[in-house]
């Protein structure tokens, strides 16, 4: 009996040494202007307490060991790069069938347009199976920048202009006080809560916006559909080349809406100084209050015309409306190849 305890227990201490262990190296960067790279993983940005930027770095694959973790100044900022030795590198996040390629610097940067070696990643196949997650800190008042090849991105409670970069996979961030950029090639982008400028920009994916106050904002997406809400801005700029857009209580002087293909709606809390909306084909629907004033310009290639509000009509056709709403001090311009164009009291939103 004594040995078949003894047995047992050394058995299950060689079966517990053979299971893999992740060990989280962790990195302290200083600076007023920081940055990290990795090229494939997952990036969770927070609000840090210190001087310095804390950065947690966890390695996954079977080839972890070969990644390098460089730091040191590129181009004035402080910077953390995790350096993959190889061209080709299979991330099993990504999926079967996944794949991406990008261009790499030799010290382990990359985007901005600068050039660099072609890397492929994909999700299965040849290559070395590597990846790197960071987990990174940022202080108050900080410029931080987040470079992502593939992978997810997420930021929270952060307090200081923010950049996140990926080349593919969805990026959120809720909670940030300071101006914010998102730029994404391939993937959805969620934004709650912020207290600054944003930019949205992505190749193809849906963008998520609410609760956001802020000089401008700007979302922009190739392909995918743009919802907004809560938004209270001096310049709201949606531009999507394919995709419906939908903007809910919106406090803007001057919005622009440019969208390829896909119905536009419009919820707005205030009057405006400039609206513009043009759509290559869709429907047009703009809520508005009672005091809404504006000189009017109203086109439709196909389809009809409903006006909520009295307009003191200058020139008029089947398909087009030129006139004058309310004290006329502000300008609207709406235009669609194919689709109806309603302006309608606030009161009668659907």
């Amino acid at each position: 009996m004594r040995r078949r305890r003894i047995g047992v227990v050394l058995v299950g201490v060689a079966l517990l040494c053979t299971e893999p262990v992740d060990a989280q190296e962790v990195h302290r960067l200083s600076g007023q202007d920081v940055a990290v790279y990795t090229l494939a993983g997952r990036v969770e940005v927070v609000r840090g307490t210190g001087s310095e930027v804390v950065v947690r770095v966890t390695r996954g694959g079977a080839g972890a060991s070969q990644l390098r973790i460089e730091t040191g100044p590129v181009d004035g900022r402080a910077t953390l790069r995790v350096v993959f030795p190889r061209d080709e590198i299979v991330y099993p996040a990504m999926g079967r069938g996944s794949n991406t390629s990008m261009r790499v610097r030799s010290d382990g940067t990359f985007g901005n347009g600068r050039g660099g070696d072609r890397v492929d990643i994909r999700g299965r196949g040849n290559g070395l199976e590597a990846w790197a997650d960071l987990r990174v800190e940022v202080p108050a008042g900080r410029s931080f920048s987040a470079y992502l090849g593939v992978g997810e991105m997420e930021a929270s409670g952060v307090s200081g202009d923010l950049r996140l970069d990926t080349g593919a996979g969805r990026v959120t961030a809720t909670d940030i006080t300071g101006s914010l950029n998102v730029d994404t090639g391939s993937g959805g982008v969620t934004v709650r809560r912020v207290q600054g400028s944003l930019r949205v920009d992505t190749g193809s994916g849906s963008v998520e916006v609410s609760a956001v106050v802020g000089e401008s904002v700007v979302l922009d997406t190739g392909s995918g559909r743009v919802r907004a809400s809560g938004v209270e801005t001096q310049r709201l700029v949606v531009d999507t080349g394919s995709g419906s857009v939908g903007l809910e209580r919106v406090s803007a002087p001057d919005v622009v809406v440019d969208t390829g293909s896909g119905s536009v709606e419009i919820d707005l809390d205030r009057d405006i100084e400039r609206l513009v909306v043009d759509t290559g084909s869709g429907s047009v629907t703009v809520r508005a209050p009672d005091n809404l004033g504006a000189m009017v310009e109203i086109d439709t290639g196909s389809g009809g015309i409903d006006l909520d509000f009295p307009v003191e009509v200058t020139s008029v056709r089947r398909d087009r409306i030129r006139g004058r709403l309310g004290d006329g001090q502000g300008t609207i311009r709406i235009d669609t190849g194919s689709g109806s164009i309603r302006i309608l009291r606030a009161q009668n939103r659907l």
